[in-house]
Parts: structure tokens; sequence; C-alpha cells
């Protein structure tokens, strides 16, 4: 049976956001290229580790035909649930931040410069999720290795690279038929624009297609910019 994902409609704006600082992503692929021994981990079920305090569970009742229910556990959706997952690794990890591992929400690195030494790094963060009963899924773990994907980006101390399997896919995509299409296209290559010099002017033709009332044409000029694209993904350098 295929794993579900339970899904309401929280993101309301009667709710109060709070303001916390998540980290840049940018920073976590930077710091962990620095080393030659990494470990990569990842949180199980993210959000639905974190306990609802038992005076708010109401506000997440929901009615579907076995019953009426509420969540005794965060759950995507919820307004702050990011800022608060965050806010809890953070504190949690807190003596190791920066001195041998990373976190961004539930995708931990660890990371140093020999392998004893990474080993013994494992190993504090490890009884740190032991204490304070956080699980890890296994399957997506990856310890004593050179090189392994941080935040869709192939990270080693090589350098940062984009991630060929992402690549590949994006780079096989036919000639967008849609607005969404062309949307979709964008934001993905958005997400590697560091490797992509003058993305922004790149993309103009392709971007112009999203502005309202314009009719949809993609003409040799788009298409000519969306090879583009793809052709500078394929060659995108290390950094």
């Amino acid at each position: 049976m295929r794993s579900r994902r339970k899904l309401q409609n929280y993101l309301s704006s009667d709710g109060l956001a709070q303001c916390r600082v998540v980290p840049k992503k940018s920073k976590m692929t930077v710091m962990t290229n620095q080393h030659d021994e990494l470990c990569f981990l990842d949180g199980f079920s993210r959000y639905m580790q974190i306990h609802n305090a038992p005076k708010d569970q109401h506000k997440t009742t929901f009615t579907c035909p076995f019953g009426t229910f509420v969540f005794t556990r965060m759950l995507f959706g919820l307004c702050n649930a990011p800022s608060t997952f965050q806010h809890c690794m953070t504190n949690i990890f807190s003596d190791l931040l920066q001195e041998c591992m990373e976190v961004f929400m539930d995708d931990f690195t660890v990371y140093a410069d020999s392998f004893d030494a990474c080993l013994e790094n494992l190993s504090k963060v490890l009884t740190i999720c032991i204490d304070t009963n956080l699980v890890l899924n296994f399957e997506k773990c990856h310890f004593m290795v050179s090189e392994g994907i941080v935040l869709v980006h192939l990270v080693s101390n090589k350098g940062i690279e984009v991630d060929k399997s992402k690549i590949d896919i994006i780079t096989s995509l036919s000639n967008p038929a849609s607005v969404q299409e062309v949307r979709s296209f964008l934001g993905h290559a958005g997400f590697y624009r560091r490797f992509i010099k003058n993305l922004s002017k790149i993309a103009l033709r392709l971007s112009k297609l999203l502005q309202k009332d314009v009719d949809f044409k993609f003409d040799q000029p788009c298409v000519k910019a969306f090879q583009e694209l793809k052709n500078r993904l394929t060659s995108a350098p290390i950094l």
C-alpha cells in the first residue's frame, strides 16, 4: 500500500504567523562542501514528530466518513508548521550547528575532515536524536560518504553541482504548451540560478508569457530561450 500524506486546508489568515529565521539553503550547501567526510540524515515524517499542545488540538478538527477527529501531532498545512519545526531542530542541535553539522528542516548534514572525526560527530548527533526521541528515516540516510545530495544539489569537497537526475528530467521536456508549463519550467530553472549567468535576461522572453492578458504564443524566440536554458543547465559549472 502506498504511503499517504494527510492534507487539510489550514492555510487560514486567521492564524497569527510567527516571525522566525529559517536558514538559507545556499549557506547549508556552502558549509557542507568544505569537508571530506559527510553523513546525510533524513527525519521521519517531518512535522508529525512534533506534538500539538492538548489545549490547541481542537483547532485541527476535521470530519470524514469515519467520524470527527483531531490531530495530536503537527501536520502539513498549519501556517506556523515550517517555522516551528525549524525552531525545534535548531534548539535540539544548537551545540553542534556550524561546528560539525547543518540543519534545514528535516535534512541534517554531519561533516568532518577525517573518517574518525566524522564518526565521532555522527555519534554526537545520533545521541541527541535518541535523547529527544527524534526518529530518522534509515532508507534515506547515507553514512560516511564523500559526496551526496543536499537540497537538490550535489555536494562534495570539489564544490557544489546541479543534481544530474533533476537536470535530466528538465532537459528532456518538450516545448511548453501552456502558461502553467512555462511557469513550472522557469521555477525549476530558477532553483539553479546561481549556476546560470544572466538567467533573467535569457528567460525574459519566456517570462513575458506569464504576464496578464498576454496571448500564449510559443514562437521561435521562446524556443531559442527555452533551449538556451536547457543547454546552460546541462553544462553548469562546479561552484
